[in-house]
């Protein structure tokens, strides 16, 4: 009788044991999850979600996106089926916000590939915000661009690095003149060849977060950075960080340059069908 309640013992001990283990298992799964949900809801994540966990600050009295840091997202590879943009350095800006002394735009030359590979960096106030009926025809073709359709699909769009919608008053060599109302336009050093998605899904975003500072009376830094891989002619993505000088505004987010249903050569730009490639917002 003894032994038969020292095995019912084990047996319960046993049991105990797998009911345990098994409310650990589920409760780190929960944990997890619900870690994972504050993440993405919230204005800044955690470094592992960034693309850039922790950025150096460009030798720049106006600092930004630091060499050693372009070098590090040239080699982010997008994989079907992700988020089409990642935060960079936690989503804080690089800017000095102190440098806003004038308002301006730091158009970058152009690379002896005539890429714009290098930073524009705009000093924004509530004048630059531009009227959208002004808006031309573009017809600057940057490194990487092609056939605009394919079977109806809009592919490339010629992409602003300092938006248009907020760069009134700026003429090609940054400086502010009031006689030019519109934003900027046709100007090679500002335009690079970015698929429509990401551009007109994704970017917009953050340049609306640009123009809903600058109505609200902010003076803003904002810097935009394609980023090319070696000597390929289609930029892998794009740098966008901005801040105001009240530290309101406060973003640095790098955004994939893909196309749902298609995969490009990043080489030439050439993009061909890829009915496997998903990106979500």
């Amino acid at each position: 009788m003894a032994k038969k309640r020292r095995r019912k013992k084990r047996q319960n001990t046993s049991l105990l044991s797998v009911a345990i283990a098994a409310a650990a298992i589920i409760w780190g799964v929960y944990t997890k999850g619900g870690q994972g949900n504050l993440t993405s809801s919230s204005s800044n994540t955690s470094t592992s979600s960034s693309a850039v966990s922790s950025a150096q600050t460009a030798k720049t009295v106006y600092g930004g996106l630091a060499k050693s840091d372009y070098q590090k997202l040239a080699q982010e590879t997008f994989k079907s089926g992700g988020k089409g943009w990642r935060y960079v350095n936690n989503n804080h800006s690089t800017l000095v916000k102190s440098a806003w002394k004038v308002n301006r735009v730091i158009y970058s030359n152009l690379d002896s590939q005539n890429r714009t590979s290098s930073s524009n960096t705009a000093f924004l106030e509530k004048r630059n915000v531009a009227n959208d009926s002004l808006r031309v025809r573009q017809y600057v073709q940057p490194t990487g661009w092609h056939s605009n359709r394919q079977n109806g699909t809009q592919i490339y769009n010629r992409g602003h690095l300092i938006a248009y919608s907020v760069s009134a008053g700026i003429d090609q060599d940054g400086n502010y003149n009031p006689k030019n109302q519109s934003g900027d336009q046709n100007n090679p050093k500002n335009l690079f060849t970015q698929s429509a998605f990401s551009n007109q899904k994704i970017q917009t975003i953050f340049e609306s977060k640009v123009r809903s500072a600058l109505r609200s009376g902010k003076k803003v830094i904002y810097q935009a950075t394609p980023i090319f891989r070696g000597r390929e002619l289609m930029a892998r993505g794009i740098n966008l960080q901005a801040v105001s000088t009240d530290g309101s505004l406060d973003f640095n987010v790098y955004i994939y340059n893909v196309q749902p249903g298609y995969q490009f050569d990043y080489e030439t730009g050439r993009a061909k069908i890829d009915r496997g490639m998903q990106v979500s917002e």
